[in-house]
């Protein structure tokens, strides 16, 4: 019996690039085609650890192309998608929201309505827990029951997103789980989140920016912990369901940078606090029963453990570092497979 031939979409990406590699060990029957536009933040020196593997493909495009969707959906013989593929940073989108438009409300779009033409049996949309807004000190964590309040042009992306998603569940009877995570951080992440950034900047004995008075509360998840979680929502989720993954880790930013610089045996006085980005959003918090409960999942990572991990590899994989910081590896896909055909690009 063959196992599933999954589309993970944004698979370059730092969770989805988590993702694959994780299923790769986890279910060497299934076959995995990553889809991906290699935009700023698909990096597909994230795969580089698979090369050779005939259990993975790799093809660049982008989920907003509808014919190039419905087709691969059909020619790969798709069962299920895992749909990670988003514009992702808040910073950006405050910037210029209308590539977090095209990305993540026209693209889902698209590529729902190409699951739904060629009936895929199962559609993992994995979201945020920006989309339910911000908490106060002493709110209870966001549910899956709780109204979605998004404060920014990302998260009102996201938002919609998520609301497509569950309307052509409900709509059409697609078999459309949504996911939503607190903050991820490990391996691979790209330097303009907090963690990568604070730890690359704080090896090169540069300044650490920080925002506003650094007081911000966020849940953090290692990113094999949320990765776990979806893959738990692909294989026993309930299709029209949601289901929230957090790390029950609770951390303010300026606490989180310290503990880098502690890490890195790194001096405080690198810190330099930064004009606060507009709307910023004070607490986010994830009660995550749910998911345990019916899923049998559970983080395993704790904060303190899975940082040193994260630490570790940014240490030691400086020519990943030194490439992203450069440039360079945007253009890796077209020094080593420009002259495949774009529809059958094997990672080898």
């Amino acid at each position: 019996m063959r196992g599933m031939n999954v589309l993970v979409t944004g698979g370059c990406g730092f969770i989805g690039a988590n993702f694959v590699q994780q299923q790769r060990r986890l279910y060497p029957q299934d076959r995995l085609i990553v889809l991906d536009a290699l935009t700023y933040c698909g990096n597909l020196r994230n795969l580089e650890p698979l090369s050779g593997d005939r259990g993975l493909r790799f093809v660049k495009g982008d989920i907003c192309d509808g014919d190039l969707v419905g087709k691969l959906l059909l020619e790969e013989e798709i069962d299920a998608i895992c749909h990670f593929a988003a514009e992702s940073h808040v910073d950006r989108s405050i910037l210029g929201p209308l590539p977090f438009v095209q990305t993540n409300v026209v693209g889902t779009t698209v590529l729902l309505d190409a699951a739904r033409n060629a009936g895929i049996g199962r559609f993992v949309h994995v979201s945020t827990d920006e989309v339910y807004g911000t908490l106060s000190p002493s709110d209870p964590p966001f549910t899956e029951n709780t109204p979605l309040a998004p404060r920014s042009p990302y998260a009102a992306s996201k938002a919609a997103s998520d609301h497509l998603a569950l309307a052509y569940a409900h709509t059409y009877g697609m078999p459309v789980i949504v996911t939503r995570c607190s903050n991820n951080y490990g391996p691979y992440q790209f330097p303009e989140k907090l963690i990568p950034l604070m730890i690359l900047s704080a090896m090169a004995d540069k300044p650490l920016p920080v925002y506003g008075d650094g007081q911000q509360v966020r849940d953090w998840i290692y990113v094999a912990d949320h990765c776990a979680g979806i893959d738990a929502a692909l294989r026993r989720g309930q299709p029209g369901e949601v289901y929230n993954f957090g790390g029950r880790a609770e951390c303010r930013n300026l606490q989180m940078v310290h503990s880098i610089l502690a890490l890195l045996h790194k001096p405080q006085s690198l810190i330099r606090f930064v004009a606060d980005r507009p709307g910023h959003d004070r607490r986010y918090a994830i009660d995550c029963q749910k998911a345990e409960q019916q899923l049998g999942w559970q983080a395993r990572w704790t904060l303190a453990d899975g940082l040193v991990e994260t630490v570790r590899w940014y240490r030691e994989n400086p020519a990943w570092c030194q490439s992203v910081q450069s440039g360079e590896y945007r253009t890796f896909f077209e020094r080593n497979y420009a002259d495949r055909l774009v529809t059958a690009k094997e990672v080898a």
